[in-house]
């Protein structure tokens, strides 16, 4: 699963990386935590890229109350296409959550160590996201958002079997765009990212709790 993960990437250089029209201001987190609200990029109704917060937990939108949002966190990139709470979202509302790095925890014994992975170059990628929008009990409406997961590559199998789906820049436009409809091919973008460009290490336990929210949380374990 992802649940924990990191943007702190200047707004400029999102801007160029998720080519948008300015720079988003966007403050530096270091412990995005489920519930709390995220960076998504999906195709605006006019067809422009529009960078929008979203709710991290997808609500359905024939939920009965807000709170089944907690248990959305993940999406499996297996069964989207079957299972009630995504399938609709994955034909038409995908997004790209905005992320430069993420957290995963490694059992050892009877702990957990977590990890920092993120590219080498420190640059800022995207998760595949399934974005929803619920209408519930007369209150405005909560738009929000899943992370897709697929597999464990190669580095963080040992780690983890599970990674979230880590988009390919060349794909950002097919997967964001509802008007495409192939469930074949936009499954074929959810596989593992490949290791080489990533990197993995551990961190400190600062990061098990969200408040704590500083540079620290990701810094290398010596």
């Amino acid at each position: 699963m992802c649940g924990r993960f990191t943007q702190a990437a200047d707004g400029e250089i999102i801007a160029r990386v998720f080519d948008l029209p300015e720079a988003p201001e966007l403050s530096p987190r270091y412990n995005i935590a489920p519930t709390q609200d995220v960076a998504a990029l999906r195709l605006a109704e006019s067809g422009g890229r529009e960078l929008v917060q979203l709710h991290w937990g997808l609500i359905p939108s024939w939920a009965k109350e807000r709170a089944m949002g907690a248990r959305m966190i993940n999406a499996r990139a297996e069964t989207l296409a079957e299972k009630p709470a995504f399938r609709s979202a994955f034909r038409a509302r995908r997004c790209l959550i905005v992320a430069d790095g993420f957290y995963e925890w490694q059992k050892l014994g009877t702990r957990k160590q977590p990890h920092f992975i993120g590219f080498r170059d420190g640059r800022p990628f995207a998760f595949a996201g399934l974005w929803e929008r619920w209408h519930g009990g007369g209150e405005e409406a909560v738009e929000s958002c899943t992370i897709v997961t697929t597999e464990a590559n190669e580095l963080l199998a040992p780690i983890h079997d599970r990674m979230p789906v880590i988009v390919d820049p060349d794909d950002f436009a097919f997967w964001i765009d509802p008007s495409q409809k192939e469930t074949d091919r936009l499954a074929g973008l959810l596989r593992p990212y490949p290791p080489g460009p990533l990197q993995a290490y551990p961190v400190s336990l600062l990061v098990n709790s969200p408040a704590n929210d500083t540079p620290a949380c990701r810094k290398r374990l010596a």
